[in-house]
């Protein structure tokens, strides 16, 4: 007899192995000894579903940033340029590229009037992580306060993988444990690690670099979640080259189904991720085709591969201009097929190209740049709702080319 049972005896189910039946009620027969009627036991369901993924001290919490961050009508600013990129940027506009000017351009994206309300993150390169504004406030508790999360990248850069066409793979994983700690204690609860293939003549990308590169965003992924940061995983296809909307939707499945095999053998809990992949779209070399397409066929790639365990989708806007970027994130939210994830936005040079050139380094310049910079980000908020018009977002500068041939951070 069993006491939680009432006095019952507790009996396998037949043929379930783990059922557990209760004797009800139990009574004489003539000549047949006793009988019982049955009841199933409702067994009490565990406080924590028991999972295969990596359930460490920081889950709640990186679950709960991942959601936020998600959170439709907002998206990422991806300030995180290295000293180098962001030179280029200022380059084009006679700016020296020096730490003070370095400085007044993150300090005017950080503090534009009304930006924040349509932003949940930001993410930052080291040296922007540990500065202030020149009123001594660090941009962290900036950004905080405006209800920002702020990121970090993380990678160091990609190196040839040796044996193949120019194919690259991603360093940084070695200290990464020990940066991630770091930079969580500076306030950072994100992080970023971009991975770049290419679609070339030769059938890249290798299956050799997809899986390095699959590889290295998992073990990236599952070390940040160990550090209390939430991974964005970045696996970037190029838009170099000729090839068609199909082949680059092709490439596209393939890369993404191979890095959440690579996720789900590393354990990487997928509640606490959030994926930054490319558009699907033709090669720079082809010809153009409409935001409806690019939405099908993105939005296909992503159903076909992404778990509904991912929070939300973040989309890298990959050279495309300003207004390119808006008009194909809004095309996908209008589309009216599930989609178990949110869809938005990190975008770097789409965000910022007009505001640079509004800007041009002068500090009589700054509110007509901080007003691009809104308009911006107004747009994209509106786009991550399927309610972006187009009208009035800005100038003739949202429509210029941002494609950089190989582009690197």
């Amino acid at each position: 007899m069993d006491e939680n049972l009432g006095g019952a005896a507790r009996l396998p189910y037949p043929g379930t192995g783990d059922g557990v039946f209760a004797v009800a009620h139990e009574y004489l027969t003539f000549g047949l000894g006793i009988c019982c009627s049955l009841h199933p036991v409702q067994r009490k369901a565990p406080d924590r579903v028991t999972m295969s993924a990596f359930v460490g001290k920081y889950a709640d919490e990186l679950i709960k940033t991942a959601k936020y961050i998600a959170t439709p009508g907002k998206g990422i600013l991806a300030a995180d340029e290295s000293t180098g990129t962001i030179g280029k940027r200022l380059a084009s506009i006679s700016v020296e590229n020096v730490e003070p000017n370095r400085q007044a351009l993150r300090e005017l994206l950080f503090t534009a009037p009304g930006a924040v309300e349509y932003l949940s993150g930001v993410i930052l390169f080291e040296e922007t992580l540990y500065q202030s504004t020149a009123g001594g406030t660090p941009f962290v508790d900036v950004l905080k306060a405006g209800g920002v999360v702020p990121g970090i990248k993380v990678d160091k850069g990609t190196v040839e993988i040796a044996g193949t066409n120019g194919e690259t793979t991603t360093q940084g994983l070695d200290s990464l444990g020990a940066r991630c700690a770091k930079y969580y204690e500076a306030g950072a609860r994100f992080a970023k690690w971009r991975a770049v293939l290419k679609i070339g003549a030769a059938g890249e990308p290798s299956e050799l670099a997809v899986k390095q590169n699959a590889e290295g965003l998992a073990r990236y992924a599952l070390i940040c979640q160990e550090n209390g940061l939430v991974p964005i995983v970045e696996p970037e296809i190029l838009t170099d080259g000729a090839h068609d909307i199909k082949t680059c939707a092709a490439v596209t499945e393939r890369v993404l189904a191979a890095v959440y095999k690579s996720l789900n053998d590393h354990k990487v809990l997928l509640e606490g991720t959030l994926l930054k992949p490319n558009m699907v779209t033709p090669g720079s070399d082809s010809p153009k085709v409409g935001a409806e397409v690019i939405a099908e066929y993105t939005v296909a790639a992503l159903r076909r591969t992404v778990p509904p365990a991912v929070p939300g989708v973040v989309f890298l806007s990959g050279g495309q201009s300003e207004e390119e970027a808006s008009q194909n994130l809004n095309a996908m939210n209008k589309l009216e097929v599930l989609k178990p994830w949110t869809l938005t936005f990190s975008f770097g040079r789409a965000l910022q190209q007009s505001t640079i050139k509004k800007w041009a380094g002068k500090k009589e310049n700054v509110a007509a740049a901080q007003a691009a910079f809104l308009a911006r980000c107004k747009a994209n908020s509106e786009a991550t709702l399927g309610k972006y018009a187009g009208a009035g977002a800005g100038d003739a500068a949202t429509s210029e080319s941002l494609h950089v041939k190989g582009y690197t951070y």
